[in-house]
């Protein structure tokens, strides 16, 4: 029997991915769970792949996903609000710091348990995954389980966090709909996806998240926009999020090294409550909102924090510039203290 060209092959793995996340999806809007499209298509494929049915991440999906929500993102950020943030600069460069302290959580952690340093570093920061395991490659990690940790965290988060805050806080009135512009959308939405694509060629970090939502904020700021995406169009960039995280994950993932993914489950729930520790602390000491700091120093990811500060009526521009000045400190100074480290 002849065999099946590559493409057709590749074909057949992937476009039952999409579909299997739009029921996940819908499924979870029906019962009213926090973020139900990123939410339910993860968990939908994940599914699906424990099962045994073997499908992959659709391409482009993650980044068409993140150029969306990014998009979104970028504008809340409003000459007022871009204010507020430059003001409060001190209070996010001490949440990004105590954030990135608690990987040393991590690192005693399984150090104890006989992990190798590369692998023990690179596994506890709260950086983005790919970043890290770029990083720990260098260093002659344990690659698979650098990224493994990072998928399992990451999982957490996006399984606890959105439905801890969710039913934790009142019952909140939506706002109305920002006003969709057209003509302004126009020129956003492909100029961040052009930033993106440069960002994606000078290799810097997670350009499809930070590529559009600098152009977006940036119009945003520059032009005093009070502009939203059209209804569904975010809701869309979740689902696509969604189904490419969950292809992350099968029943091998799941059983392997259970000892060292045991010690990481252990290790993100910590480092979860040491975040909200430390932001009460700062929310005390500088008289601002808790729930905001509390949720942007939560260990990543980027996308799905700023997504639930935005469905929690939260201060999405203080979530974000947490999140993203984090993430800068993480790739800037991740291997020099690695080094310094060694050194010792």
């Amino acid at each position: 029997m002849p065999k099946l060209p590559t493409a057709l092959q590749h074909w057949r793995s992937w476009w039952l991915t999409p579909l299997i996340g739009l029921v996940g999806g819908y499924l979870a809007s029906l019962i009213g769970w926090p973020l139900p499209w990123i939410i339910g298509s993860l968990l939908a494929v994940i599914a699906a792949r424990c099962s045994g049915w073997r499908v992959t991440e659709l391409p482009g999906g993650r980044q068409t996903g993140q150029w969306l929500v990014a998009s979104g993102i970028g504008l809340h950020f409003t000459g007022a609000v871009m204010a507020q943030v430059l003001s409060h600069f001190p209070l996010i460069l001490a949440g990004a710091l105590g954030t990135l302290l608690l990987s040393l959580i991590g690192i005693a952690l399984l150090r104890r348990a006989g992990v190798d340093r590369a692998t023990a570093f690179f596994a506890s920061m709260p950086g983005g995954a790919s970043e890290m395991v770029n990083l720990a490659q260098r260093h002659d990690a344990q690659i698979a389980r650098v990224a493994a940790a990072h998928s399992l965290r990451l999982l957490l988060v996006v399984l606890l966090i959105p439905a801890l805050f969710t039913w934790s806080l009142a019952p909140i009135q939506a706002p109305a709909p920002a006003p969709v512009d057209w003509y302004w959308l126009a020129l956003l939405l492909p100029g961040g996806a052009l930033l993106a694509l440069l960002w994606k060629k000078l290799r810097q970090p997670n350009p499809w998240m930070l590529g559009p939502l600098t152009v977006c904020a940036a119009a945003s700021v520059t032009f005093d926009l009070q502009l939203g995406l059209p209804p569904g169009l975010g809701q869309v960039g979740q689902w696509l999020i969604g189904c490419a995280l969950g292809c992350h994950f099968d029943r091998a993932f799941f059983r392997s090294a259970p000892g060292f993914l045991a010690r990481i489950l252990l290790f993100s729930l910590l480092a979860m409550l040491g975040a909200a520790l430390l932001a009460q602390g700062l929310s005390w000491l500088a008289s601002q909102d808790g729930t905001s700091l509390m949720l942007g120093m939560m260990p990543g990811g980027i996308t799905e924090l700023c997504l639930t500060a935005e469905a929690l009526q939260l201060s999405v521009a203080l979530v974000t510039a947490l999140q993203v000045l984090r993430l800068f400190l993480v790739m800037f100074l991740a291997e020099p203290l690695f080094r310094l480290w060694q050194r010792s």
